[in-house]
C-alpha cells in the first residue's frame, strides 16, 4: 500500500512538461498582446502622419493656387497700366508678380520693358547725337541737366557714358530720382554687358556687368541666356588641350546657337569646335577607333574645307569601311553552245577513185 501511495503522488513526465509549458504559454500570450498593442500604436502614428501630410499638401496646393491667381491678376493689371502709360504702377505690379513667382511667364520681360520706358519718359524724344564724348573736365551742370544728358546718351546707346553720368549724379545727390536712376543703371549695365560679350569678346567683363545689373532688377531671358552661354564657353575652354572629348561635347552645344561667340583669344565657338573635332579624331585614330575618327573628321570638314585633313580622313574612311572586291564575271553557256561543244566534227571520207585491172 505504501508503495502504491508513493507511485500515485509521484508526477508523471507529461505532468512535468505541462507544468513547465504553462509559464511559457503565458509569456508567449503576453508577447502577442504587446506586439498587437505596439502594432496598433505604430499604425496609428503612420495614419496620423499620413493625414497630417495630406492636410499640409492640400494647404500648400491651395496656397499655390491662390498665389497663381493673384500673380495672374496683377500681371494683367500691369499690362493695362502699361497701355495707359502708368509706368510706375505697372512696375510695382510686375515687381510684385516676380516676388510671388520668379518663373511667371513674361513678368521679367515686362518689368525690364517698363523700367526702360520710365527711364525715357521724362524728356521728349530728340534726334540722337551720333558722337557724344565726355570731357575730362568736371561737369558743373545741375543734376537735372546731367539726368537729361544721361537720357540722351541712352538714346544714342552709349552705355559706358550713361554709367559715368549716373555715377556723377549719385555723387552729387544720392537721393535724386532713385527709381529712375536705378532703372537707367539696369538698362545701361545690361546692354553694356551684352555688347562686351557679343561685340568685344570680353566674356568675363560682360558677365560682371550682368551681375551688377541684376542688383537693380532680375535679368530678362535674353541676358540670362547670354550669361549661360558664356559660362558654358568658359567651361569648354578650360578643358582645351586636356580632354578633347569634353571640348567637343560642350562646343557642339554652343555652335548651333552662337557660332561667333569668342573670348579674348579671338577664337570663335565654331573654330574651337572644328579644331577640337580634329584633335579628338586624331586621338580616336591613335587608339584604332577608326570609325569614330572618321565621324570627327567628317564633322570638321563639314564646317570648313581642310586640304591637310582630307587625305587623313580618306585613309581613315578606307580603313573603317574597306571597299568590297567586285566578283569576276562568270560565263554561263547557253544550251545551244553546249550542244555544239559536245558534237564531234564529222569528216567526209573521200570517194574512192575507180581502179583499172592490170592484165
Amino acid at each position: 500500500m505504501a508503495t502504491q501511495d508513493v507511485e500515485n503522488t509521484t508526477p508523471t513526465r507529461t505532468q512535468i512538461t505541462e507544468n513547465n509549458e504553462k509559464p511559457h504559454r503565458k509569456v508567449r500570450r503576453w508577447l502577442w498582446v504587446l506586439l498587437g498593442v505596439f502594432a496598433i500604436i505604430v499604425f496609428g502614428l503612420i495614419g496620423a502622419f499620413a493625414g497630417y501630410r495630406y492636410a499640409v499638401n492640400l494647404r500648400l496646393q491651395k496656397l499655390n493656387n491662390q498665389i497663381a491667381l493673384v500673380a495672374t491678376t496683377q500681371y494683367q493689371l500691369g499690362l493695362q497700366d502699361m497701355e495707359a502709360q502708368r509706368y510706375d504702377t505697372a512696375r510695382k505690379r510686375f515687381e510684385y508678380v516676380v516676388q510671388l513667382d520668379p518663373n511667371f511667364p513674361g513678368a521679367t520681360e515686362k518689368l525690364t520693358e517698363v523700367m526702360m520706358l520710365m527711364a525715357l519718359q521724362s524728356t521728349p524724344t530728340q534726334a540722337p547725337t551720333p558722337t557724344i564724348e565726355l570731357t575730362a573736365t568736371p561737369d558743373l551742370r545741375s543734376v537735372e541737366e546731367m539726368f537729361a544728358y544721361a537720357q540722351e546718351l541712352m538714346r544714342a546707346k552709349q552705355w559706358k557714358a550713361v554709367i559715368d553720368v549716373l555715377d556723377m549724379i549719385r555723387s552729387e545727390n544720392l537721393n535724386y530720382r532713385t527709381l529712375d536712376v536705378d532703372g537707367m543703371y539696369y538698362i545701361a549695365l545690361r546692354n553694356r554687358g551684352i555688347d562686351k560679350i557679343v561685340l568685344e569678346g570680353n566674356l568675363e567683363g560682360g558677365v560682371y556687368d550682368l551681375a551688377l545689373a541684376e542688383r537693380f532688377g532680375p535679368l530678362d531671358h535674353e541676358a540670362d541666356g547670354y550669361r549661360n552661354w558664356v559660362r558654358l564657353y568658359l567651361t569648354g575652354a578650360s578643358f582645351w588641350g586636356l580632354n578633347w572629348q569634353k571640348v567637343v561635347e560642350i562646343f557642339s552645344q554652343i555652335y548651333p546657337s552662337l557660332p561667333n561667340l569668342r573670348d579674348g583669344s579671338g577664337m570663335t565657338a565654331a573654330e574651337r569646335y572644328r579644331i577640337a573635332s580634329i584633335r579628338y579624331g586624331d586621338q580616336l585614330a591613335a587608339s584604332q577607333d577608326y570609325c569614330g575618327a572618321r565621324d570627327q573628321y567628317r564633322n570638321a570638314l563639314s564646317m570648313a574645307p581642310d586640304s591637310k585633313l582630307a587625305p587623313t580622313a580618306t585613309a581613315v574612311q578606307l580603313i573603317c569601311q574597306p571597299p568590297t572586291p567586285t566578283p569576276a564575271p562568270t560565263f554561263t553557256p547557253s544550251p545551244t553552245s553546249e550542244v555544239v561543244a559536245t558534237q564531234e566534227p564529222t569528216v567526209e571520207s573521200p570517194t574512192p577513185e575507180p581502179t583499172t585491172a592490170t592484165p
